[in-house]
């Protein structure tokens, strides 16, 4: 805390002046009023923000009321929780693999992960979905089955999610890989364990520490990036809400529904996240301590 001296009392004390009388210099604190100002100024904004939306008669709230947990809308957040859910379990048990080919001593391997993660990396999810879905224009045919009646727009999804998803979290586990201690690995060599026991029993708990915080960020960022779905006609929570207002033009009113359910379920992730991250941050006294 910063502190400062009173003009009354920085004056230097008499000689004659005894230890704990008024003549000793007393310490008060600096008033912060500017910090105090510009507090009150956000407030204002804020309330102000707050009271615009809410009374604001153009987002319709009787209708977002009405919509909010209507038959079609709850079927598509369930596919969203659905899709997000299946995608992140996927992504990360094919990004736990490449990130391992990465960390290997073959440079084949090595070469493979690092252009697997590259390419998708490079190119834009969008472009990657509709690559998917218009696939049957350069393979009509797989094992003898038409493509087109292969691959439906969930199963486009999937693939096109899980895909791009694999390349972003193996970059995480990799890096929580290489967070380990180095020393961890040695002793775990000289116990005679292998290398897939190291991994499992030594190397991946200890570095979940590093892995939750973005792995959490990535669950996240999927479960609205699922929305981008919509454009190949998969029955998302976003392609639920544009239904309905194709049909009764109540634009603003249904966006707020979708709106309102992405906060929730993200806030609700977030609070998992923070026990997650406590949970593994067990032995860290600062990690334990957030």
């Amino acid at each position: 805390m910063s502190l400062a001296l009173s003009k009354r009392d920085s004056t230097p004390p008499d000689e004659g002046a005894v230890p704990g009388s008024d003549d000793v210099p007393r310490i008060v604190p600096v008033r912060r009023t500017g910090q105090w100002v510009a507090a009150a100024v956000v407030l204002l904004l804020l309330a102000g923000a707050v009271n615009s939306v809410v009374r604001n008669e153009a987002f319709q709230w009787d209708v977002v009321g009405d919509y909010f947990t209507s038959t079609s809308v709850l079927r598509g957040l369930g596919l969203t929780l659905w899709l997000t859910g299946l995608v992140m379990v996927l992504g990360f048990a094919i990004g736990t693999l490449l990130a391992v080919l990465r960390l290997s001593a073959n440079p084949v391997l090595r070469a493979v992960s690092w252009g697997y993660v590259w390419l998708f990396r490079s190119t834009p999810i969008l472009v990657q979905l509709l690559f998917w879905f218009n696939i049957g224009a350069l393979y009509p045919q797989v094992l003898g089955v038409k493509t087109v009646n292969l691959l439906s727009p969930i199963a486009v999804a999937v693939i096109g999610l899980t895909l791009h998803e694999a390349a972003y979290a193996a970059e995480v586990v990799r890096g929580g890989i290489l967070s380990v201690d180095r020393g961890q690995i040695e002793a775990a060599q000289s116990l005679g364990l292998g290398r897939w026991r190291r991994l499992r029993r030594i190397v991946l708990p200890q570095a979940m520490r590093s892995i939750v915080p973005p792995a959490g960020n990535m669950l996240i960022g999927t479960l609205k990036g699922t929305s981008i779905v919509s454009v190949i006609a998969v029955q998302d929570l976003l392609y639920s809400v544009q239904l309905v207002y194709h049909r009764t033009y109540q634009v603003m009113p249904m966006l707020m529904v979708a709106t309102l359910w992405y906060v929730a379920v993200t806030s609700l992730l977030s609070v998992g996240q923070h026990y997650v991250e406590r949970y593994y941050a067990k032995g860290d006294k600062a990690g334990a301590a957030r």
